[in-house]
């Protein structure tokens, strides 16, 4: 069966891929909502979890800054030049993956105090959880596309052997 580049990136290397590009940011941004919730019911920014919250907010934002660069150079450019994508698929799988990205990284600097040091933490609090909802929107977006065979849209693997015009098997006499 053929897969798009994003399943590739995750069933190649197992199992470091896989706990490298999904466990890991995951888990922190998992742990970023769960908490999230937690301050926009209580309203407490003091204390365990609002410390769990900007940690998990800072380090998933620098953790995905590192994939979005891993990705782009290693992937997207390359694939790119080489006209290697399998499909349209292919290319929202890992655009969107990218894209998740993005908002994650922004609550890390918002968080650093790089932008928004003058918004109350409401005001914050609120940012963050545009930025997790938009995360969990193109992330879900990438994990649906990237389990779809590209081969459904056109894509033929030059290494895959076409069975449609296999061989007659001769009859033992």
């Amino acid at each position: 069966m053929n897969m798009t580049h994003y399943m590739e990136l995750l069933a190649v290397n197992q199992p470091w891929n896989l706990l490298i590009f999904m466990a890991g940011p995951i888990v922190l941004a998992e742990t970023l909502a769960i908490t999230e919730f937690y301050l926009l019911f209580t309203r407490k920014f003091d204390g365990l979890i609002y410390q769990l919250n900007r940690f998990s907010g800072i380090t998933v934002g620098i953790y995905f800054a590192g994939i979005i660069v891993y990705i782009v150079t290693n992937a997207i450019v390359p694939i790119t030049k080489s006209g290697e994508w399998r499909s349209f698929i292919d290319v929202i799988a890992v655009g969107t993956y990218v894209v998740a990205g993005i908002p994650l990284v922004f609550i890390a600097i918002q968080e650093l105090g790089l932008i928004n040091a003058e918004l109350s933490n409401e005001s914050k609090l609120k940012i963050h959880a545009i930025c997790v909802s938009l995360f969990l929107i193109f992330g879900h977006i990438a994990m649906i596309t990237g389990m779809i065979d590209p081969a459904i849209f056109g894509y033929q693997s030059p290494g895959l052997m076409d069975m449609s015009h296999e061989m007659p098997m001769e009859h033992n006499k």
